[in-house]
């Protein structure tokens, strides 16, 4: 069992199930949502949210963003290709190694894509976060810290790493 939570054994089993399936419409919903602003943006969801690793992780290797996305190094050559066709990233070679290409994203183009994508779903979470009280925000956030570190610990170890 992970290490990351104290298990509370009382809660009743249909609390635990309705949780869950929130969590899992919750998640459907995020993808259906990345999916049509991909779209919108000229992208596939997968390739949206290959721009996303670079832009919450900036600059990385071409083999670092194939380790992270599982993709061989040919489909990053081509995920690389379609970024920088829309100036969205930069190429450029180690300065040490020639053989590793380090990507560059460019932020401010990024952003001047996406930000009036999610301008009104950005809002109206704002407006949904200013209504909770400290102490509910405090339990969202908790939850949500631990949620990322069980799915973070479950992708390792279907990873074996």
């Amino acid at each position: 069992m992970s290490k990351i939570f104290n298990y509370q054994d009382n809660m009743d089993s249909e609390t635990i199930k309705q949780i869950r399936k929130l969590v899992q419409e919750y998640a459907y919903s995020s993808i259906q949502m990345h999916e049509a602003v991909a779209r919108r943006a000229g992208f596939s969801g997968t390739d949206h949210r290959y721009l996303g690793f670079l832009i919450e992780r900036g600059q990385m290797t071409a083999g670092e963003l194939s380790n992270l996305t599982g993709l061989t190094t040919g489909a990053i050559t081509g995920l690389i290709d379609r970024f920088e066709k829309k100036k969205l990233v930069k190429r450029r070679f180690d300065k040490d190694d020639r053989r590793k290409v380090i990507i560059e994203p460019n932020i401010k183009s990024i952003m001047a894509l996406f930000e009036p994508l999610y301008k009104d779903f950005r809002s109206m979470s704002e407006k949904l976060t200013a209504s909770f009280t400290e102490k509910e925000i405090e339990i969202v956030r908790i939850y949500l810290t631990k949620s990322i570190g069980i799915m973070n610990e479950t992708a390792n170890k279907l990873d074996n790493r």
